[in-house]
């Protein structure tokens, strides 16, 4: 295992790339306007990163364009397809100490995490989509013997990828890898607070065979780069992840544009019940602690509001309290770490002004509530537990996006349901009980895109992703995921 000292001589010796990709070469924005790339950790600069605004996409859509039409990419044959995305895995792999460096130093996630979590699923995500290329037949339609009809998808054209900073590189992969996968040219924008990786990406997708133009990376803010790309008349789709208010924006972009394609993985409220014939107390109280903690809590699906039977949810809170207090809180180059710092300054007023406004609302402190660590310069918050919480407090109804978890007690499964559902969003679900009948009964009326029975956000590259209501639209992951980038087209042969 590297060590805490190893990891940190790394980090000043790094040199990450900060100029946008476009058209396979890397170049300042065009107004050479830059911003600062911070450490979570330290609340120090990073990088001075450049900065894209609308004519910097418009530049991106052109190339991307242009690398469509001519072919370069979507008319080679699938097998030299699939030849380049694993090449690109292999490349992300042998470059995994970076990249996970890269990503711990802009988000202050824990190293660990890093290389455990992001980076073998960011390379399983490009093998496998690789694999899908040449192993995906079209239709032939049941007409009449005089008449020939076949389905064929195609790719839809040029594809903006807008990713958020939780889990960068691996967001990215969701969208990236199906996207080429099946033919299209990429604009990937990253979130300003983790932009390296992204970049990093873009040199090794180059390196792997990928023609000039077919990948593009242009980091800016969101009202720059990120309006631009959702208004740009010749983008024909964006796959977006990030907050509920921001994927409705994307969609009046559309509107107002050019009707693009928009395929959303936006907010959560995730329910996680505990049925009092729970198979396992004490591994249910630490999926319940890891499943709203785990990455600080900075996670779409967290299961952030805890619904515990009242019978024992006494007991079941007090295991859950022991498992965070138990947490390490730290340095994120430390492989001992096991929570890092949360994205930024803005990240921390936000879930510091959600716990005191819990408070003021009545729900009752039971550990955790305050920023740590201070003395660091960084953003480092106390994973947080409410007791007393009712569904109508802005607590369990708002996403909060950080290490801050609300206990809910309920009498019957049907009380527990209805709590359940009683929220705008709908992207996760858990529930664990011995009854084979409640179990299949959650399943079918949770209104969430995933549901755990006895564990929690347990997932695979093979399943899809995606949400009900307000946590959006579309799925990433599996084969579901090759329809957002593919247009159906069918073919109609009439015989003599």
């Amino acid at each position: 295992m590297t060590s805490k000292q190893t990891w940190h001589r790394l980090a000043e010796e790094v040199q990450p790339q900060t100029d946008a990709l476009i058209d396979g070469e890397f170049a300042p924005a065009i107004r050479g306007e830059r911003f600062d790339s911070i450490n979570p950790a330290t609340g120090r600069s990073l990088a001075s990163i450049a900065s894209c605004m609308a004519e910097d996409v418009d530049r991106a859509a052109k190339a991307a364009r242009t690398a469509f039409e001519d072919g370069r990419w979507r008319n080679r044959a699938p097998r030299e397809r699939k030849r380049v995305l694993l090449r690109l895995a292999d490349l992300i792999e042998s470059h995994r100490d970076e990249l996970a460096l890269l990503e711990t130093l802009e988000v202050g996630k824990p190293i660990s995490d890093a290389l455990s979590v992001d980076l073998p699923s960011t390379v399983n995500t490009f093998r496998w989509y690789a694999e899908a290329i040449d192993k995906v037949y079209g239709e032939v339609a049941p007409t009449p013997a005089n008449s020939l009809a076949f389905i064929t998808r195609e790719p839809i054209g040029v594809v903006g990828v807008v990713v958020p900073w939780n889990f960068p590189l691996y967001m990215a992969s969701w969208k990236v890898a199906p996207a080429l996968a099946t033919g299209n040219s990429v604009i990937l924008k990253p979130a300003e607070q983790s932009s390296l990786s992204a970049l990093l990406l873009g040199r090794l997708a180059l390196e792997a065979g990928l023609p000039p133009g077919v990948l593009n990376v242009v980091p800016g803010y969101g009202e720059h780069a990120g309006q631009a790309m959702g208004r740009h008349p010749d983008i024909d789709a964006i796959a977006f992840t990030g907050s509920t208010e921001i994927g409705k924006r994307f969609l009046v972009y559309a509107g107002e544009s050019n009707m693009k394609r928009v395929s959303l993985e936006t907010g959560g409220k995730s329910p996680h019940i505990i049925c009092a014939d729970a198979p396992d107390l004490e591994r249910a109280a630490h999926a319940a602690a890891w499943g709203v903690f785990f990455n600080q809590g900075q996670v779409c699906s967290a299961g952030s509001r805890l619904l515990v039977q009242r019978e024992i949810q006494a007991e079941f809170v007090e295991r859950v309290v022991r498992i965070a207090e138990d947490m390490r809180i730290g340095d994120p180059l430390d492989p001992q770490t096991q929570l890092g710092a949360v994205v930024d300054g803005t990240q921390l007023g936000r879930v510091t002004g959600f716990v005191e406004r819990a408070c003021a609302e009545g729900a009752r402190l039971r550990t955790g509530g305050r920023p740590v660590l201070v003395e660091s310069g960084g953003f480092f918050f106390e994973p947080t537990v409410f007791c007393d919480v009712t569904n109508d407090i802005e607590l369990a109804r708002s996403e909060v996006f950080g290490p801050v978890l609300a206990v809910l007690a309920f009498d019957g499964i049907d009380e527990a349901l209805r709590i359940a559902n009683d929220t705008r969003f709908g992207l996760g679900a858990g529930i664990w009980t011995r009854n084979i009948d409640t179990a299949l009964r959650a399943s079918k009326e949770l209104r969430a895109g995933q549901v755990w029975i006895n564990n929690y956000d347990a997932g695979d590259i093979t399943v899809p992703w995606g949400g009900f209501k307000q946590s959006g639209n579309g799925r990433d992951k599996s084969l579901h995921a090759l329809e957002k980038y593919t247009e159906v087209k069918a073919t109609w042969i009439e015989m003599a």
